[in-house]
């Protein structure tokens, strides 16, 4: 009887310690989910933490300008001695005003394009102009600080920021809607007051309107007669214009008392005009 109590008694305490390892498990595990869950917690709150610090880096950074415009600041200086000066610009204000404006601030992408010896596609099949091609239209326009410039293709915005640092007022038309919202928010982030963006057909130009000077930023085998119409005597009107054969020409357009007096400058390639000019 002795020998069976005491094998009760063993089966017992295995039993009990069986148990007892049995609730250790389930304690050890419950502590492991418990552990796991606040570090998956954790995990989630840090990377949240660290979403709203970039979400605020970011804003930052558009609203501080001067950081944001700066950075790039040495490509754009090279880009202005290595492809206007070491070419044929010599305008001191235009070259002023190509070393000033961040034409990086008007790329919706690939920005790390922007200072290349290239045009740079914006969408919508356009294309942000060659700095030099830039330059080049703005120095043959001779722009005074007075003066009041319409420019048919706003684009992206790049070229009236130019502008806008040369003239007193710049009207711009777009005629695709997106690049024309796109255009005004990049002038108004980068500070240019002094232009003024209309969504419409360029062909027609401003109606009310009278100007010192017109650029046209695409390729038409005509100047639209209301353009012509808007710019004041003694004006000047710059456009890539198209042969029959397809080739492009860069030609300025003098109005004068006598009539107009047109000089081609050197040939180009650009997008065509779109809209009115495409039925003509």
């Amino acid at each position: 009887m002795k020998n069976k109590a005491k094998i009760n008694s063993k089966n017992e305490n295995g039993k009990n310690k069986a148990k007892s390892k049995k609730i250790m498990k389930i304690k050890n595990k419950n502590l492991m989910l418990k552990i796991l869950s606040a570090i998956i917690l954790f995990s989630f709150l840090a990377a949240f933490l660290f979403f709203l610090k970039n979400v605020n880096s970011k804003t930052s950074v558009i609203e501080d300008s001067d950081q944001y415009l700066d950075a790039y600041k040495e490509e754009r200086l090279q880009m202005v001695d290595t492809q206007l000066r070491a070419r044929d610009i010599t305008d001191e204000r235009v070259l002023e005003a190509m070393e000033k404006v961040p034409r990086h601030m008007f790329m919706p992408h690939s920005r790390n394009l922007a200072y290349r010896d290239h045009p740079v596609p914006i969408g919508y099949g356009q294309t942000i102009s060659q700095p030099y091609i830039v330059a080049l239209m703005a120095q043959e326009l001779r722009i005074k600080e007075h003066e009041k410039i319409l420019e048919i293709g706003a684009g992206s915005g790049y070229n009236a920021a130019v502008l806008a640092e040369l003239a007193k007022e710049v009207y711009t038309i777009e005629i695709i809607g997106e690049l024309a919202e796109w255009s005004e928010n990049a002038l108004k982030k980068t500070g240019y007051s002094n232009v003024y963006v209309k969504h419409a057909d360029g062909y027609y130009g401003w109606e009310g309107k009278e100007f010192d000077a017109v650029i046209i930023t695409a390729a038409a085998n005509h100047v639209p007669q209301p353009l012509i119409d808007q710019l004041k005597i003694g004006g000047r009107l710059i456009l890539p214009l198209s042969s029959p054969a397809g080739f492009q020409a860069l030609t300025i357009i003098n109005k004068t008392d006598e009539g107009l007096k047109t000089r081609s400058i050197l040939g180009v390639r650009f997008v065509p005009m779109t809209g009115k000019a495409m039925e003509s």
